[in-house]
């Protein structure tokens, strides 16, 4: 049995040990995301950061049932579609397909479900017209809204006072509610917008529904994790408590809640609306994926993580290094001494730190040794392609042909023996910057590429 979990649950700010509802059956939901652009890499954090923990929990659990949802349906994707003139069949089926594809992309496993909202608008409707029933919610001018105040314990999870959290947040104001913080379950839709029947009339869902409904069709009305990025603890998480507990009528909704810090940029969140993000996409033939997966795992995930260009550099050098004492055996088992920093709230860099230590094992030892460090780095996805796979990406990046390095070579040599040496150094720069490594060794000049 491996050892015990331990998360930070920021529905009651504490570390915790983890302690399933079933220990049979674990489950966990994600918020995935709203398909009107593409992944950029403050989406992917989360995207890896999950990954991990279900590996976490699957080496310890039996059944661990993962979901992470597909939201197809929402005002940002109507706008994108008008502003790019196509339409929103078309431009959500191309950016969920760009979605998995960036999965992949960054060595992450499938989910066991990724439901789309507009495959469930049904068991949406149904909970909206329970709430309205119980009386926790209300029609007017064909919208539903919750009634905020009529669920005590609204603003728990952000451990806010209501007044404090309607005047730091966005509030959608509108004449139809009965208070400002009462958030929308259904609202009307024109002709050109997705819409369905319901008894409100022809409309569709408010974000935060969808995420209620679809966790309990696929995990039931109490689970364990929920989780996602910090952004959403309000007014998301906080909305999806409130809707689930008065619908179900039950004090659980999910036991622990996970949440992912930013990714920066100069220390500003990376955002489309900041204009400073960086596509998933973007990356896609310039280097592996495991690179960006192992610069998203080189923070915590609670602390926000600056990215640079030489956070980049640093992995990908790591990464070469540590392909050098690849083993091509069968995995062995990792033993929970390897990994007990994911363990522990899922301290990702403490992980990192126990590979460096196996790599110098293996770097000095035998097969064995070998067989052990590319298991450890197989656990988290890394060192998934074989060596040659690795250094053909590495060789596609590189801008610069085999005659054009010979060249350079030559030029620095003359510049040497005319003891020109600051001119020799520019030239093996310059190589270095084109991703090629160059050594002075036995009066010859070797090439390599980094």
């Amino acid at each position: 049995m491996a050892k015990d979990i331990f998360l930070t649950n920021n529905l009651t700010n504490q570390k915790e040990k983890f302690v399933p509802i079933d220990q049979n059956n674990v489950r966990m939901y994600v918020c995935g995301p709203t398909v009107y652009d593409d992944p950029h890499i403050g989406n992917a954090r989360p995207i890896v950061i999950f990954d991990i923990l279900y590996k976490i929990l699957k080496k310890k659990y039996s059944s661990v049932i993962y979901v992470r949802n597909i939201t197809d349906v929402d005002d940002k994707i109507i706008k994108s579609s008008q502003e790019n003139k196509i339409s929103i069949s078309e431009l959500t089926s191309k950016i969920t397909k760009n979605f998995f594809e960036d999965c992949k992309f960054l060595k992450c496993e499938e989910p066991a479900y990724q439901p789309r909202a507009t495959e469930h608008i049904d068991l949406m409707i149904e909970m909206v017209s329970e709430l309205v029933k119980k009386g926790f919610a209300y029609e007017n001018n064909h919208h539903v809204y919750f009634e905020v105040k009529k669920f005590k314990d609204y603003g728990k999870l952000s451990n806010k006072k209501l007044d404090d959290l309607i005047a730091g947040s966005r509030v959608e104001v509108s004449e139809n509610k009965k208070n400002s913080a009462d958030f929308v379950l259904w609202k009307p839709s024109l002709d050109d917008e997705p819409g369905w029947n319901s008894p409100w009339g022809k409309g569709r869902p408010g974000w935060h529904i969808e995420c209620s409904a679809m966790s309990k069709k696929f995990l039931g009305n109490e689970f364990d994790i929920h989780g996602g990025g910090i952004d959403l603890i309000f007014p998301h998480h906080e909305n999806e408590i409130a809707q689930s507990l008065c619908a179900n009528n039950t004090k659980v909704f999910a036991n622990y809640w996970i949440h992912n810090a930013f990714v920066t940029m100069s220390n500003e969140k990376m955002a489309k609306s900041q204009g400073n993000i960086l596509k998933i996409k973007d990356f896609k033939g310039k280097i592996s994926g495991q690179v960006l997966r192992l610069a998203l795992m080189s923070a915590n995930y609670k602390q926000p993580l600056d990215w640079n260009d030489k956070l980049l550099t640093e992995c990908e050098n790591t990464l070469t290094k540590w392909y050098n004492v690849l083993s091509i055996n069968q995995n062995s088992e990792v033993s929970d001494d390897i990994l007990n920093p994911l363990y522990d709230d899922l301290n990702t860099p403490g992980y990192i730190a126990n590979l460096h230590k196996l790599y110098e094992q293996a770097f000095k030892g035998n097969e064995k040794d070998k067989k052990l460090f590319t298991s450890a780095c197989n656990f988290v996805g890394l060192l998934s392609e074989t060596r040659q796979q690795w250094l053909d990406i590495k060789k596609n990046k590189i801008s610069i042909s085999q005659k054009d390095i010979l060249a350079k070579i030559d030029l620095r040599n003359k510049a040497r023996l005319n003891k020109n040496y600051e001119e020799a150094d520019k030239i093996r720069d310059e190589l270095l910057d084109k991703g090629v490594l160059i050594e002075d060794k036995d009066g010859k000049t070797l090439w390599k590429f980094k």
